[in-house]
């Protein structure tokens, strides 16, 4: 065990002994300690400069004649409800999002796009892999020591309806080995194969030990978010909003620093807004590989909380009276902006008519951030598998291929991007492994007929669920509750069919068994299961009356 694991072990006994002998009226005491503690994990330095390599195409052709170019862009937390593209946005649509809506306007947005898992590590393994990341084990989001034992006990709702339940008592393996296995053959070694140049920009959470860490999986470069401040706290160009109800939001304000990393340097202070240092970088790649392929991965961390916004976006959107709001519409500003700047870099370069440019979000918005038009019309939030935690914007734009204004109704995954990409690329799909994603361009083009995939699954423990021919069930257990929706007539999820069509929901349970038949065990334990409110987000009271979830973690 080396020094990092154990410190990273003694720091979780130790948060779980706070949490459980300091409950309620000493947690800020418990705060305290958890920001010492991280803070020794990681030290921080000075702002370095990346300095992105360059090359050419060895066969000198132009553009035009290279495999496309293939930029992945990915939100993260993003709600249904925070683009302008279908008529909604933050703060009654005031605030739009005209460059995320362009990728769905010129090219094609598959309407029924889904995410890989309702958080946010399992649907980055599934579109890295191209696979079901309960697979090869990856069921959980790997979380720091100690946050799922600690978390709960911040307060919460803190109503004793539905007390969370911990696996104090099971065997875990280290966060720093909670990851994809070197094992899978990521998007970025296909296209590398291919002779593309890859790159990285942003969130990971997929590993960064033992062969995990992304320059290990199949990127040449990788600009890494090694923690999640957007600016130092006391920065006079940033605005904070802090949610006191959200125990995850009081956890990530003791425990986050403002932090990145480059191909597995030592940690740096980005030099400006986290967004903005993403998009800045993101640009310089684009120029500095507009003559050879390219693939660019743009992780972003927005809109996720902590909530912060830059001073001259908040000041922009003076209309919003609620300043949570306010703060979480200027991310989405600042992140439109930024593919904005993205998009014009690869028209400015010539890039952008042989350019596949994918857009989607790893999750739906969150119930926890306190504004409940997030997912606005459908029901849940992240942390379930109702359409509000898994229904995310699904665009893509190639436009010397797919056609402006093409729309995709059939149900699409995360692990689709991964097919699609090397479809693109004329990468050859792993031969040796179940690959269960699938090219969506003929598709995006008319020239496939039928549909992607009849049926779709998603586990995360506790929560369980499937999407059959359009009719979709979901299983919590606890608390032993099932729902079944007719999705082509109940799109929201707003009339439980369970009782009233038993052939159909043992006909969808039978499915799911034979999913998780093929499936592995997780690689690591879930610390709790805890109960999620589907109706109404973490700032009102919960009732007796409500209907929720667990969700193992």
């Amino acid at each position: 065990m080396n020094k990092g694991t154990r410190l990273a072990v003694g720091i979780g006994v130790g948060l779980l002994l706070i949490g459980t002998v300091a409950y309620v009226n000493r947690m800020e005491v418990v705060l305290e300690l958890v920001s010492l503690a991280m803070d020794r994990r990681l030290d921080v330095g000075p702002n370095q400069d990346v300095r992105w390599s360059t090359g050419v195409d060895p066969q000198g052709r132009a553009p035009s004649e290279r495999p496309p170019n293939i930029v992945l862009i990915l939100a993260d937390d993003l709600g249904w409800n925070d683009l302008t593209f279908a008529g909604g946005g933050v703060a009654g649509g005031s605030v739009p999002t005209p460059n995320i809506d362009s990728i769905a306007a010129e090219g094609v947005n598959f309407t029924n796009g889904y995410a890989a898992n309702g958080t946010c590590a399992p649907s980055r393994a599934a579109l890295m892999s191209g696979r079901y990341g309960t697979r090869f084990g990856f069921e959980f989001t790997p979380t720091p020591p100690g946050m799922m034992q600690i978390v709960p006990r911040l307060g919460g709702r803190g109503d004793g309806l539905r007390e969370p339940i911990f696996y104090d008592d099971v065997e875990t393996v280290p966060y720093e080995e909670m990851g994809m296995p070197p094992s899978e053959t990521t998007i970025a070694e296909l296209l590398a194969d291919r002779g593309y140049h890859t790159t990285h920009i942003g969130k990971w959470h997929l590993g960064r030990t033992n062969g995990m860490a992304p320059h290990e999986q199949g990127f040449a470069e990788s600009l890494l978010m090694a923690s999640g401040l957007y600016l130092p706290e006391d920065d006079p160009d940033v605005v904070n909003s802090k949610q006191d109800f959200d125990p995850i939001d009081r956890f990530l304000w003791a425990a986050m620093k403002y932090a990145a990393s480059f191909n597995g340097s030592p940690s740096f202070e980005p030099p400006r807004y986290l967004t903005d240092y993403y998009t800045d970088e993101a640009v310089e790649v684009i120029e500095a590989n507009k003559d050879r392929p390219f693939f660019l991965y743009l992780a972003h961390w927005a809109p996720h909380t902590p909530l912060q916004a830059s001073g001259e976006d908040y000041e922009a959107l003076s209309h919003i009276e609620n300043h949570r709001e306010r703060v979480y519409a200027a991310m989405i500003r600042s992140l439109d902006r930024g593919v904005g700047r993205v998009l014009d870099a690869l028209e400015r370069n010539g890039l952008d008519e042989n350019t596949l440019v994918l857009f989607t979000s790893d999750n739906g918005g969150a119930g926890y951030i306190g504004l409940p038009e997030v997912n606005h019309p459908f029901r849940g939030w992240k942390i379930t598998l109702f359409e509000g935690g898994i229904h995310v914007p699904f665009f893509a734009k190639w436009p010397a291929r797919i056609a402006a204004g093409s729309e995709v109704t059939a149900p699409v995954h995360h692990f689709d991007m991964y097919a699609t990409a090397a479809a693109a690329a004329g990468a050859p799909l792993p031969k040796d492994r179940k690959v269960d994603g699938v090219d969506l361009l003929p598709f995006a083009t008319g020239e496939a007929r039928g549909i992607p995939h009849e049926s779709l699954f998603w586990r995360s423990g506790a929560s369980q669920t499937a999407l059959v021919n359009g009719w979709k069930l979901s299983v919590s257990d606890p608390p032993g509750r099932s729902w079944l929706f007719d999705m082509n007539a109940d799109p929201t999820e707003q009339h439980d069919l369970s009782a009233e069509r038993p052939e159909k929901l043992a006909e969808l349970r039978a499915a799911l068994a034979t999913h998780n038949a093929e499936q592995v065990p997780p690689g690591w334990h879930a610390q709790l299961s805890t109960a999620v409110n589907l109706d109404k987000d973490l700032s009102l009271p919960d009732e007796l009356s409500d209907e929720y979830i667990y969700w193992s973690n």
